[in-house]
């Protein structure tokens, strides 16, 4: 957070101050702070929005500037012409309403936008990394490639408050982690951002499976359909889980053995290297034959290899109609 330092001119100037590089140059009140960063100010008047555009515009210190409950409908904060947005960090905006509001590229990163009210605003390309973004209404936003940062603020705390021991604290923030990812689901659905609501689908289901009891089995089947798929939204993981069975069921054919036309092939010691190298690579070739279903016949199993060929065949089976499923799904969005 800021850091309210008093400066050498206190009564004259703004004593806003982050880190000694960003600094306020506005003329101060009674608190020692401008009319943007005090607090107690409520920016409710007619004129706020105009005047607001204005201190942008010329330069004026935006960063932790206090625009809780503010009326801001249809403001323009956009730096035209320019490739940087303008920096609103560490800004508090509770319950602001920035509604139908021109926000593009701008920077909230590590703001307060708790129950903001962000309807047909345009949020293309902003930066909201590090953002309460609780409660807010998303409804009509323009949120394409807007970053909402790979962790969110609550999911950070949470984590932090599990590995603490606040168990009660920690699942209050899961809760709340999951209710943004959901909200953020649904605003991207409605824009037709399905591949962002799909990122955001595996993060709301990874939250609520962090409230559940830690060594329940419903958490650890969350938790394998997580590894197995991304919850139906990475479909590669499914390819890579398919590449890893077959080739360790290959492995154990190798050293169960299997029958090809009377003789067994099974890796020995005594075999050469090009011989086990042989032998090892018909393994692979039945356990793709196995993990598709094919079932050529040219080899059978022996002894434990039947029952390595018959999980590999079922789990086969399965997980290409998974693949399947996942595929289309993705594709056909």
């Amino acid at each position: 957070m800021p850091l309210n330092q008093p400066s050498h001119e206190q009564g004259l100037t703004c004593r806003y101050h982050e880190d000694n590089t960003h600094i306020c140059h506005e003329p101060a009140g009674e608190s020692g702070l401008c009319y943007w960063h005090d607090p107690k100010f409520i920016k409710n008047r007619p004129e706020d929005i105009q005047q607001l555009e204005q201190y942008a515009n010329r330069g004026g210190q935006l960063r932790g500037i206090s625009l809780n409950h503010a009326k801001l409908a249809g403001i323009d904060l956009v730096r035209h012409h320019q490739k940087i947005g303008y920096d609103l960090s560490n800004a508090e905006l509770y319950r602001a309403d920035l509604s139908g509001g021109h926000l593009f590229n701008i920077n909230f990163s590590n703001a307060s936008l708790m129950k903001a009210d962000l309807r047909e605003a345009n949020l293309h390309c902003a930066n909201l990394s590090g953002c309460n973004l609780l409660g807010i209404k998303w409804v009509g936003s323009k949120i394409e490639n807007m970053q909402a940062g790979k962790v969110l603020r609550q999911e950070q705390l949470a984590r932090v408050a599990e590995q603490s021991g606040h168990k009660e604290q920690a699942l209050d923030y899961f809760q709340q982690a999951e209710e943004i990812y959901r909200d953020l689901r649904k605003a991207a659905e409605r824009e037709g951002l399905f591949a962002m609501s799909g990122k955001y689908i595996r993060k709301e289901l990874t939250m609520r499976r962090h409230q559940m009891p830690k060594h329940c089995l419903k958490r650890f089947l969350s938790k394998a359909i997580d590894l197995f798929c991304g919850y139906g939204e990475a479909p590669l993981r499914v390819i890579g889980f398919s590449l890893a069975l077959i080739l360790f069921s290959a492995i154990l054919y190798f050293f169960t053995g299997l029958n090809f036309d009377g003789e067994i092939h099974q890796f020995n010691l005594n075999n050469s290297f090009y011989s086990n190298l042989i032998i090892f690579l018909n393994c692979i070739y039945y356990s793709v034959v196995t993990f598709t279903t094919l079932g050529y016949g040219d080899f059978t199993p022996i002894g434990i290899s039947r029952a390595i060929a018959a999980f590999e065949a079922f789990t086969g089976s399965f997980t290409i109609a998974l693949f399947v499923v996942v595929f289309v799904k993705k594709m056909t969005r």
